[in-house]
């Protein structure tokens, strides 16, 4: 059949009846258009009437965002090229990128926000990683130089401060305890380097795991369109709260795809907090090693999902130590915070305010019990100072020292380790000819195993035919076998 010749249903209904006379030739007068005027733009007072526009939020959130233009000065050194041997490749490099020794400029962009009046700048460290020079642009046009004040690298944030007097506009850091998924956000910043650019989206989750990204992997997911240049800019909600720092998105293709992610700004109060502190940042410290619970494991404890964290380890007199938590329990909240995997116990903890009590809810033996534990800063060696390597020994030239949490945390690994690393290897030393490196940590010297720097320094004096040393590096374990000459 021919679809097309087929008449509309309607124009049957309505020959059948026009000729039946039953359409009546009656016209109605056309009713006048109602012409509604804009309403003028006010600042919303309920959570509701601020869906209606963002503009009052971004006028008062966008004075604080700032663009950031981070300058590497680098030598470009070509004289390790093996083309560089050939005339002809010489001359070609010389042409095209000049002197060898030349210094050239890489520039990287990114944005920031302005956290108190004297104009401290919060923003990632990547968009400043190894910058000789730091300018920031504010909204107003002005723009200022400004110096590095702290790292933290375990969240991928620093803070600038802008060498300029003035008051400032800023935002104040606002915990995200409130936010919940489905919530309106914006993210502000400097895409491609087009300027000050607002976009809108949703909470799509949060505590979201990004493993890579940086220590502490909860970070709010958001759909907000999130690209090149919006790194360190604010995630705000939209009652102008600051409730994130754009750090990463998920993309195949380096662009927008609907998946971006913002570091909780409750993890930039240490940092805040090292201003006062001499740069020197300190979180909560528990003294736990955990795990996350598998499927077989939550059935063998009689639990319907997968959820909370088994103790596998004790820090020796560390605060859960003191407060009688054991190997084997069983820990499902923090304060009240359930615990979905190791995760989010170690964001719980980091979060967790210094110096104070948190209620940890575990399992021992199938009871339900509240131990209180006292959070403290990650403990450290007293006398704790490096100890050099002399004499006839495979570890002549090096610098070592006693593991502690928090050497451990300032050496970036975990604050569980123990033993002894190697912090330094001198230059022409006999360490530096076997392969020795700075980090490594000495597991064991002659198949007895060593905890402090006084007993490696007790073990090389002994006289010895030959000698066995295992070394972590990393995640790999090696061992070394030398004769004594």
């Amino acid at each position: 059949m021919d679809f097309s010749k087929l008449v509309p249903f309607s124009l049957w209904i309505c020959f059948f009846l026009t000729s039946c006379g039953e359409v009546s030739e009656k016209k109605e007068e056309p009713k006048p258009v109602d012409i509604v005027q804009a309403a003028p733009k006010q600042l919303p007072s309920t959570r509701k009437e601020i869906t209606l526009s963002f503009a009052p939020v971004v006028k008062k959130v966008a004075p604080s965002v700032v663009n950031i233009y981070a300058t590497q000065h680098a030598t470009a050194t070509l004289s390790d090229s093996p083309f560089m041997a050939d005339p002809f490749f010489k001359q070609f490099f010389e042409k095209f990128y000049g002197d060898e020794d030349a210094t050239r400029e890489h520039n990287a962009l990114g944005s920031g926000v302005i956290v108190n009046q004297e104009g401290l700048v919060l923003t990632n460290y990547h968009v400043i990683k190894g910058a000789d020079e730091i300018r920031v642009a504010l909204a107003d046009k002005r723009e200022f130089t400004a110096k590095l004040i702290a790292i933290d690298k375990k969240t991928d944030l620093v803070l600038l401060q802008i060498e300029g007097q003035g008051d400032f506009p800023f935002l104040t850091i606002s915990p995200q305890e409130d936010l919940e998924v489905g919530d309106l956000v914006l993210a502000i910043g400097n895409p491609f380097g087009v300027g000050q650019t607002v976009t809108s989206g949703i909470v799509s989750a949060l505590a979201r795991s990004q493993k890579g990204i940086s220590d502490y992997r909860m970070f709010i997911q958001t759909d907000a369109a999130i690209n090149p240049g919006n790194s360190g800019g604010p995630l705000v909600t939209t009652d102008g709260r600051l409730v994130g720092i754009n750090t990463a998105i998920f993309s195949t293709s380096g662009g927008y795809m609907g998946i971006g992610f913002a570091t909780p700004t409750v993890l930039a109060m240490p940092l805040m907090e090292s201003v006062n502190r001499g740069g020197k940042i300190v979180r909560s410290w528990i003294g736990l090693e955990v795990e996350s619970l598998t499927t077989e494991a939550a059935h063998a404890l009689g639990l319907e999902r997968s959820y909370g964290v088994l103790v596998k380890n004790v820090y020796p007199k560390g605060p859960a130590d003191k407060a009688g938590i054991k190997v084997g329990d069983f820990i499902t909240a923090l304060d009240g915070h359930e615990i979905e995997d190791d995760a989010s116990f170690d964001y719980q903890v980091a979060i967790a305010p210094l110096d104070q009590k948190v209620d940890v809810t575990l399992l021992r033996k199938g009871e339900e019990t509240r131990i209180p534990v006292l959070l403290t800063e990650p403990m450290g060696r007293k006398n704790s100072e490096a100890l050099l390597i002399e004499g006839k020994n495979p570890l002549q030239g090096v610098k070592i020292q006693t593991l502690s949490p928090a050497l451990a945390l300032d050496l970036g690994f975990d604050s569980m380790k123990q033993g002894v690393v190697i912090t330094e290897v001198a230059k022409a030393s006999s360490a530096l000819q076997i392969g020795f490196q700075a980090g490594d940590i000495i597991a064991s010297i002659n198949k007895q195993k060593v905890k402090t720097q006084e007993e490696v320094a007790d073990l090389l004096q002994r006289q010895v035919p030959f000698w066995t040393l295992i070394l972590q590096r990393g995640d790999k374990v090696m061992t070394l076998q030398m004769k004594v000459q």
